[in-house]
This record gives C-alpha cells, structure tokens and sequence, in this order.
C-alpha cells in the first residue's frame, strides 16, 4: 500500500468479468486510447486543483477530521490506543520514510487523490434500491472498519456537497447478499434474498464526506480483495429510506494493501474459506487500474487499537468527473419483498 500516495488514478476500464460465471469483454485500441485521454485530462484538472485546494486548507482539515473520528471511536469502544505513526513501520505497509517521530496530522492529511474512472466495473452483484444507513455489519462477524470518503469535483475544485456513495462488499467468507447464484456461498440458499449485509448508500455532507461502518471483506474466486462503489448525482430520497433517479457518474472498485489482507485472512472467520486468494498483482482489475500509470486504487488506513480486532480506520479522496453519466448494469433490484433477480443497465456515455 502506498500510505501517502501523490496522486491516486483509477484509470478506464472496459472489462465485465468480475465474479464466476460473467463474460470478459475484449479489448480493442479503442479502450486503450480513452484510457490514455482521460487519465491526461484527470491529470491536468488535478494539477489546477492542487493549489487551490491547499489555500483553501482542504488537506488540514481533512487530516483533523479523521484524526478525531480516530480519537472518538478509540475512546467510545476504550481502546488502548495504538500510535498511529507506528502503522507505517508493520509489514502490512509499503516501505514509506515515516517513522515514529511521524506527525499524527501528516499520516491523516493524504493528498492521495483517486480519480474515479468515467465507467469502471460494477459486477453482476448490484443490488438496485439499497437503504440508506452508514452501519452495514448486521450480524456479520469480521475485522470492523470505518472508511471515509471524500468526493471532490474535477472540474471545480469544490467539495461534492449532496452526492450518494453507494457501496457493496463481500462477507468475512466471501458471500455476497441480496442473491444467489453459483460461486456466492450456498447456491440453494433462497434466504440471502432477503438478506441485506455489507450493502447501503449514504450521502455527503458540505465537505463531500461520507462515512461508513463495515467490515474488512473476504474473498472468492478469480479476485483480491476489493469494494464496489456506485456515484449517485440529483437522487431522490423515498420514503422508504431508498433512492431513485439522478444520473451515476462513476462505478469502479477499491482495493487493500495486499500485506494487510494477508494478515486479515490469517483470523477467524476468514481462515475458514479454502478457496485460493487471487493477490492483487494477480488480479485483473487491480492490475488494469494500475499498471503503467500513477493509479494508487488503495485505500490508506491506520489501526484503531493494537490489534485487528480492535478495527481500522481507512479513507480515500476521491475526485468525480460530474458531467459524466452512465447506466451500470445490475442483476438485482431490492423490493419490500427482498431481493428481486432483474437484469438492466449498460454502459452508456452522455
């Protein structure tokens, strides 16, 4: 993991295999040089945000935001605080010039910025119509996170004040909810239907933060470790605590430093699964939002306590291209009945 990295690109991708059972598009010279032209423009419009963002105290503020989250859950759940500078010295880090002298504010103020690819992958695994609610555990046992994001306008500079980051992640076992289907834990189970873990939508504040409660996810066949996010933009919030319309600038994925999950598989319940872990270098997506670019698709994070247990704390920043709009397909759509099978969407560009 790059602890602090400069500048984070998730780059285009134009694949569909993500899961069991899905096919791969191939690709074609046309992809290539969209990924080329976009990653130029992201880069030129992070460039004049850089020091507009740093006069207003962006940074600042954001490194004494989540070192109070920080502080707060430490002392709700009373745990022996751990020094956070020491994070950077584990094994689970990539090698960075930090060390315990380390100020708290510099590890918290990253100025690692992802830029969210114009259409990346959903998955087969959406689930349409989600809740509204930043505790998504349930039941779920796991290694405990709290995971910040950050979403900051392109084109602007300015905080994305109003947008709902909707995300998604695999149990401690690799079972996704909502659905069934071969390769998600037990295929004849028809109660995961009904079953709505690991899976919800919030929306940002007035400076474009979220924050969700989850745990650290678990893996499955054919790919590392990773969470989906979809972008709303202009959503309506129902009623029944649900959303509908607005215009989805982004789908994609983030993922973990590779040391970190292989010391979160190592514990239970995660130690139960027998199926082989694909390692990020190995993984397709990964490697396509990554190689040959400045991307830095991982999410930065420090321990809570002094152990797994006691949880992390991970955040990112992310800057949207708002005037993209797209129409990700999906499989599943959430009704007051549980979890319907429904397939729509497409890859479309305004």
């Amino acid at each position: 993991m790059l602890f602090l990295s400069q500048v984070a690109l998730l780059g285009l991708i134009n694949l569909a295999f993500a899961h069991p059972g899905e096919e791969e598009h191939h690709h074609d010279r046309a992809v290539d040089l969209s990924v080329r032209e976009f990653k130029a423009t992201a880069k030129r419009g992070l460039t004049a945000c850089s020091e507009k963002l740093q006069r207003r105290d962006f940074h600042t503020r954001a490194a004494e935001r989540r070192a109070a989250k920080v502080d707060a859950y430490r002392r709700y759940n009373g745990l022996v605080t751990r020094d956070t500078n020491a994070t950077a010295d584990t094994s689970h880090l990539s090698s960075t010039n930090y060390t315990s002298a380390t100020p708290e504010s510099t590890i918290f103020a990253s100025n690692g910025t992802c830029i969210l690819n114009p259409e990346g992958e959903t998955g087969p695994y959406w689930v349409k119509g989600e809740l509204i609610r930043s505790d998504v555990r349930e039941d779920q046992s796991g290694v405990p996170i709290t995971i910040e994001g950050q979403f900051v306008d392109v084109e602007t500079c300015e905080p994305i004040v109003g947008l709902y980051w909707d995300i998604w992640n695999c149990n401690s076992t690799g079972v996704y909810s909502g659905l069934v289907a071969t390769g998600n834990g037990n295929s004849d189970d028809e109660s995961n239907l009904n079953a709505t873990f690991l899976r919800g939508i919030q929306q940002t504040d007035d400076e474009g933060v979220v924050t969700f409660d989850t745990i650290f996810p678990g893996h499955y066949s054919g790919r590392t470790t990773h969470i989906h996010m979809v972008a709303h933009l202009n959503a309506t919030l129902l009623s029944n605590n649900t959303l509908s319309g607005g215009t989805v600038p982004h789908v994609g994925q983030v993922f973990w430093d590779q040391d970190l999950i292989n010391d979160v598989e190592a514990t239970y319940p995660y130690n139960t699964n027998t199926i082989a872990i694909t390692e990020n270098v190995d993984d397709r997506v990964f490697t396509a939002e990554s190689e040959n670019t400045t991307s830095d698709p991982v999410l930065d994070y420090v321990y809570l306590g002094s152990n797994l247990s006691d949880g992390l704390f991970a955040w990112i920043t992310i800057a949207v291209n708002t005037s993209a709009t797209y129409d990700p397909n999906y499989s599943y759509v959430w009704t007051a009945n549980g979890s319907v099978a429904e397939s729509g969407g497409e890859v479309t560009v305004d």
